[in-house]
């Protein structure tokens, strides 16, 4: 394509030519006016002499013609797949390559929009960044209008109309049915943290579009995948579920409203909150025997930690020691054994037995309450010495219905370095222990350790020099028992030969028999990070078996674990939905929200043109529903011309071009112009002659 222009470039300043240019038009004017001979001849002249001094030039440009880009913004977020959009928007977008194709002068500049999974931002439809953003290597001049396709839930449209480019139309497809049903549940107040076994309250309401009344709808509730109440409210009337926090950590609260009848979409039906539970200070009973090099380790242990309440007694004068002291001179306190054991034992979370030997202090009755307050939930850790192997020990009272084992009366001083077995690998309590290398550890020896006959329920997660049990777990209905049958731990916190991990193992064997759900052996959790879904599976057996994921859209796929370490497992998926996904394994369940909780391109899935009509309305486009009309003809416009109608949408024909190169013929420069000038001149000479 060649376009030729005609411009100027002369050699003195604008303001001398116009003087000049002045003076020979008055002279011309003059003699015109005045009828002297030669006149005509004489303007011709000066009109020669003025276009030399101008010095024009013809410029012809070299242009090719540039296609005009028409962006076709497609929506694939969540909404999107719901009751047949996606093969819509399938069936749309493939028309309209063959409608805008048949035109040459356009091109076709296509974007796809999926779920933005963000915990900070609830902006998922967001087309207009998108076209924005497809939009900014494009000169302005070459777009000739937009086409979305899409539900009409987008969340990013311009405040003002005025914000948008309004010399091109925008025309919307619109996928879904109009007067579409849906019913979504949201929580309108949660609480994000509680005490265990106080009270909290979660405020929730039941939404409705395109009902004709208000609906009375049965709402589940669960916590933790156990159904903890199910109530009957009204669609929008806020109504309050009440609970007590069942336990320390993560407490899943999970609301699922019932389904109507030619409802859209079940997957707002749901909603979801963690509530973390906090203790209310621990309440620990700490009993030492006689006094012993490292009586104070558990004590300071247990002190150190600021969720605990520790209320500590030391046997220091038996009953069966007799030295004629009265009573009123002693400074030692009496140990409230009935009100410990009988009247307050059920407000303790845990009971320790720091090598205690039974010396009359308890009775036999006691230790038998001791027992019932393991079978109903309740924790007992027994630190053992030499006194467990004796005939007083606590292992031949009633309380040796819920211990691990029996003592065999053995007692070895030979020293040994604590080892790990292959399931205290795989248990929480001893796992990746600091310093733990399998069979060569680095941490120090201990001196002492007693013998055990184990019965066939409890776990041993420690072994001693001679693979005989040193740390036993065991389960009793809702309680736990520990057996730690050595008191040389003691060395650990003393630094000896190096120490060892102390803290870090006795700090895990408390939280353990308090019920900390990070410790428990079988647990499935299950965290979002960006379009990450992390699952992790904790077990003593072997490999789990796969997984079974649920999509917010109600897509059921299987996984396959990957092995972390001992007893740990992996799995991590990339995942395109935003919204709640439920994890099986199992008699497990775990729930994850995959961008932030309540999104927003969930809370309205209906197809509606409401929002998007203001634009459309500013840059003269067309809103058509594909499952009443298809898609309609799109064909080109000028610039000033109508942009839609009656079955058709207009593309404004930019008809952008690129320039190659420019060519300029001078016109009064060389000998060309020297001769027209002087054959002027010359004329104007000859007829002033005669």
């Amino acid at each position: 394509m060649e376009n030729l222009d005609i411009t100027f470039a002369p050699e003195l300043p604008v303001w001398l030519l116009i003087a000049i240019s002045g003076l020979i038009a008055l002279f011309c004017l003059y003699g015109l006016i005045h009828g002297l001979r030669g006149s005509w001849l004489r303007s011709v002249a000066g009109g020669l002499l003025i276009l030399a001094l101008f010095n024009p030039a013809l410029l012809q440009e070299d242009r090719s013609p540039l296609k005009t880009v028409i962006p076709l913004v497609i929506d694939e977020t969540t909404s999107q797949r719901m009751d047949g959009r996606d093969e819509q928007t399938a069936a749309a977008v493939e028309q309209i390559r063959e409608e805008v194709s048949k035109h040459n002068g356009f091109e076709l500049r296509e974007v796809r929009v999926r779920d933005q999974i963000s915990q900070t931002s609830d902006v998922s439809s967001a087309l207009f960044g998108a076209l924005s953003s497809a939009s900014q290597d494009i000169p302005r001049e070459r777009i000739g209008g937009a086409i979305f396709v899409t539900d009409g839930q987008v969340h990013d449209v311009p405040d003002s109309p005025d914000q948008m480019n309004a010399s091109v139309p925008l025309h919307v497809i619109l996928t879904g049915r109009e007067n579409e049903k849906d019913r979504r549940i949201i929580l309108k107040n949660s609480p994000r943290f509680g005490v265990v076994g106080e009270s909290q309250e979660i405020l929730y309401q039941i939404e409705e579009t395109g009902f004709d009344e208000r609906s009375e709808v049965d709402v589940t509730i669960s916590i933790d995948g156990e159904i903890a109440s199910v109530e009957r409210v009204i669609a929008g009337e806020e109504a309050s579920f009440v609970f007590d926090v069942p336990h320390g950590g993560k407490n899943i609260i999970e609301f699922q409203a019932e389904v109507a009848e030619g409802e859209i979409s079940e997957i707002n039906n749901q909603t979801f909150t963690t509530v973390n539970g906090i203790r209310e200070n621990l309440r620990v009973l700490l009993i030492s025997g006689e006094p012993h090099a490292g009586e104070r380790t558990w004590r300071n242990l247990l002190k150190s930690d600021a969720s605990v309440d520790l209320v500590h007694f030391t046997i220091l004068r038996p009953p069966e020691k007799q030295d004629g002291t009265p009573i009123n001179q002693l400074s030692l306190i009496a140990f409230p054994t009935r009100e410990l054991f009988i009247q307050k034992i059920d407000e303790f979370d845990l009971i320790i037995f720091d090598r205690y030997k039974r010396r009359g202090v308890l009775p036999v009755l006691y230790f038998d309450n001791i027992a019932r307050y393991v079978q109903n939930g309740g924790a007992v850790m027994v630190a053992a010495g030499p006194e467990y192997a004796d005939v007083s020990s606590i292992s031949v009272t009633p309380l040796n219905s819920v211990l691990p084992g029996t003592a065999d009366g053995a007692i070895s001083e030979q020293p040994f370095v604590p080892q790990i077995s292959d399931t205290g690998e795989k248990h929480p309590v001893t796992r990746n222990l600091d310093g733990w290398n399998a069979g060569e550890p680095d941490w120090s020896r201990w001196f002492r350790s007693v013998g055990i006959e184990p019965d066939a329920t409890g776990e041993t997660l420690m072994l001693d020099g001679e693979d005989r049990p040193l740390l036993m777990l065991e389960r009793h209905n809702e309680g736990r028992v520990a057996l730690f049958l050595s008191d040389h731990v003691w060395l650990w916190s003393r630094g000896f030969e190096g120490g060892g991990p102390h803290v870090q193992l006795l700090r895990r064997l408390a939280h353990w028999l308090m019920k900390e759900p990070e410790l428990e052996e079988e647990r499935l959790t299950a965290e979002s990070r960006g379009e990450t879904l992390t699952i992790l599976r904790q077990t003593l057996g072997e490999k789990p078996d796969p997984v079974e994921l649920l999509s917010p859209s109600g897509l059921q796929t299987t996984h396959e674990f990957e092995r972390l370490g001992p007893g740990a497992w992996q799995i991590e998926q990339q995942v395109e939905e935003i919204g709640l996904y439920r994890v099986t394994n199992g008699d497990l369940n775990a729930l994850a929200q995959v961008g932030p909780a309540n999104p927003r391109e969930l809370a309205a899935v209906t197809s509606t043109p409401d929002l998007l009509e203001p634009v459309v309305r500013e840059t003269q486009g067309s809103i058509s529903r594909y499952a009443e009309a298809g898609i309609p003809s799109f064909i080109p416009v000028s610039s000033n011309a109508t942009r839609a109608g009656r079955g058709w949408a207009g593309l404004v024909n930019t008809n952008a071009s690129v320039l190659n190169g420019v060519f300029r013929i001078p016109l009064f420069t060389g000998l060309l112009g020297l001769a027209l000038l002087l054959l002027g001149f010359a004329a104007m000479w000859f007829r002033e002659g005669k």
